[in-house]
């Protein structure tokens, strides 16, 4: 009876959960700081009027993907969302880590190629190897790595299992040892649309782009943002 009577006395006038916008909150103590913490009896949610820190904000996670879909650097995202860099290096991480593969279709047709670039110092070079689907451009798998049979082989593997129809690639020998035949195709025009795409990742992500400073320093994060660019859906 205790319980439920706290409970009761402490509803707050007029004050709607950030979350499920409903406004059956109560009062539910205060922080380490001394701020009035609040409790949402419909989804459990508990929160703060007034955020001091930024980051603690529900929608930061969709502002971060919006910006790194955009193109901007970790700095300028940092700057813009009033966060520190380190916050917003874990959160990207942990973004990435909730992402799931897409569905590799039966059946399709595929281009393959490869894309260089730099991590941590421009002697350092890293490809990005990924298989672009022909009729809907989406990329369906990447890996990055140095170009090795090892590296073709992660993208190629998920191609083989799907039965693709047809795989166009350019004409690195390490293909045809990795292809069969009868689905590996070197022709002309053929990559058109990877190539294409190619252009458009280097003019959309600065650390993808040939002569810049802005290159990854870290593999980790560099696979996080190519995550995020390939797998999360075009925000609303």
């Amino acid at each position: 009876m205790s319980k439920i009577a706290t409970w009761c006395s402490k509803v707050s006038d007029g004050m709607n959960c950030p979350k499920c916008k409903e406004q059956k909150v109560i009062k539910n103590g205060r922080t380490k700081n001394n701020k009035q913490q609040y409790y949402c009896k419909m989804c459990s949610h508990r929160f703060i009027e007034y955020y001091t820190n930024q980051a603690c904000k529900l929608d930061i996670n969709e502002k971060i993907i919006q910006l790194t879909k955009e193109g901007l650097g970790l700095r300028s995202t940092a700057r813009i969302l009033e966060i520190s860099t380190t916050t917003l290096l874990k959160r990207i991480v942990s973004i990435a880590r909730n992402i799931t593969r897409p569905i590799v279709s039966r059946g399709k047709t595929y281009e393959v190629d490869e894309l260089c670039t730099y991590v941590r110092h421009k002697k350092n070079y890293i490809w990005l190897v990924y298989a672009l689907e022909k009729n809907s451009k989406n990329v369906v798998s990447f890996n990055v790595g140095k170009r090795t049979n090892k590296t073709l082989n992660r993208v190629l593997e998920t191609l083989k299992l799907s039965e693709a129809k047809k795989i166009f690639t350019d004409k690195l020998k390490n293909y045809r040892s990795l292809i069969d035949n009868k689905v590996h195709s070197v022709k002309r025009f053929g990559t058109n649309h990877i190539e294409r795409k190619n252009l458009t990742l280097r003019t959309h992500l600065k650390r993808l782009n040939r002569r810049t400073i802005c290159f990854s320093k870290s593999l980790l994060i560099l696979v996080s943002i190519l995550k995020i660019y390939f797998w999360i859906c075009v925000f609303k």
